[in-house]
């Protein structure tokens, strides 16, 4: 006999993590990150820490020579026929 679980109650998230709209809020986090970046600078220059790794772009395409589409066409048109 199958039986069901009940609906577990969601977990209301405390008033702190959620007021983060405040205009107290954002200033300490903009310092922090201020205080952050300026710390990670630091530690780049002194030789404690690496300096991230740049993003490397897209690969190159290749310079394929293509035939347009209605030679392409012909060319399959005279290969069906060479072969009958």
């Amino acid at each position: 006999m199958a039986t069901r679980k009940k609906a577990e109650p969601e977990k209301e998230q405390p008033k702190e993590a959620a007021g983060e709209d405040t205009p107290q809020s954002a200033t300490l986090q903009k310092a922090a990150k201020a205080i952050g970046s300026a710390l990670g600078t630091i530690a780049v220059k002194t030789g404690i820490a690496t300096p991230p790794k740049k993003k490397i772009g897209k690969l190159v395409k290749k310079n394929k020579t293509r035939l347009p589409r209605k030679e392409k066409k012909q060319a399959k048109k005279t290969a069906a026929k060479q072969v009958r």
